[in-house]
């Protein structure tokens, strides 16, 4: 095999074990294994530095900090949530919805959690990531590509047959013992440790040196998109879940589609119950 065709491979390799570590949540390479084929990769780009492509598992991480953020228009404004905690609400507004439609029989609504940290949008473009940026107002936010870049659950380039053009939203956000962790860390090192983990996600990409979101508990779930819809080909939002999660980006588990509002308050009943045992803070 020449060089070159093993640096294809061994990119192929790491971009698998990625998907699997942390979207599939089944690894299957140690991690000794893991960093071997890295330093592999390492090694042949050091040595062919034309070879480097921006997509390269080993171009997570850019060396030089950046000066300042750029705005991002986004072509389809991420607008925000309104909400509805208590039964009679959520069930005013199922009313409200089937008056509008005209319909008497059930809506099939889908209810996954909606997790506590900072939106974001993926750009790919013919499958590879291209920019990131903050929600902002929802029209305008900020490029943080060179942050979202060190986010392994974030992949470079998608997999399989993607879209031309495919723009992802998602939750940015740290996991509670990744959290406590960070925080004993800037503790023992004398800094003042963050109030909770939106903060600590929201402070951490905004940092001008992508090496310091690099070395922190960043992952993401991402749960909708802007443009590109009509290519995905997906009737409902249970389709297009799994069609993210063919392309390799990292959806909730937890997922329910229920006809009519009872099934969606008994998910979020159960949330509620759910809620001091969940791996990270939802709102």
């Amino acid at each position: 095999m020449s060089t070159h065709a093993r640096l294809e491979e061994l990119r192929k390799l790491i971009r698998q074990h990625d998907y699997r570590y942390h979207v599939l949540d089944d690894p299957e390479i140690a991690d000794v294994g893991y960093d071997r084929l890295f330093r592999e990769l390492l090694a042949i780009e050091r040595e062919h530095p034309e070879w480097v492509a921006p997509d390269s598992p080993s171009q997570r991480v850019s060396g030089a900090p950046r000066e300042g953020f750029a705005t991002v228009e986004h072509v389809v404004p991420m607008l925000s949530l309104d909400n509805a905690a208590r039964r009679e609400d959520i069930e005013a507004f199922d009313a409200r919805l089937r008056r509008f439609l005209g319909r008497d029989e059930q809506i099939s609504y889908a209810a996954e959690p909606k997790y506590d940290g900072v939106a974001v949008e993926l750009c790919y473009r013919d499958g590879e990531l291209v920019q990131g940026s903050t929600r902002g107002d929802g029209r305008v936010g900020e490029d943080i590509t060179h942050n979202l870049r060190t986010v392994s659950a974030i992949p470079l380039r998608l997999r399989g047959s993607a879209p031309p053009m495919l723009d992802v939203r998602g939750e940015v956000f740290m996991r509670l013992e990744g959290f406590d962790r960070l925080n004993r860390e800037r503790s023992d090192g004398g800094l003042e440790p963050f109030a909770n983990p939106r903060n600590a996600t929201a402070g951490t990409l905004r940092q001008l040196d992508p090496s310091v979101a690099a070395a922190r508990p960043l992952d993401i779930f991402v749960y909708g998109i802007g443009r590109g819809s009509e290519q995905l080909g997906v009737a409902s939002h249970r389709a297009l879940l799994e069609r993210l999660r063919e392309l390799g980006l990292k959806t909730h588990e937890r997922f329910v589609q229920s006809e009519g509002i009872a099934g969606a308050i008994a998910f979020h009943e159960q949330l509620e119950r759910d809620r001091d045992a969940l791996p990270y803070e939802v709102d």
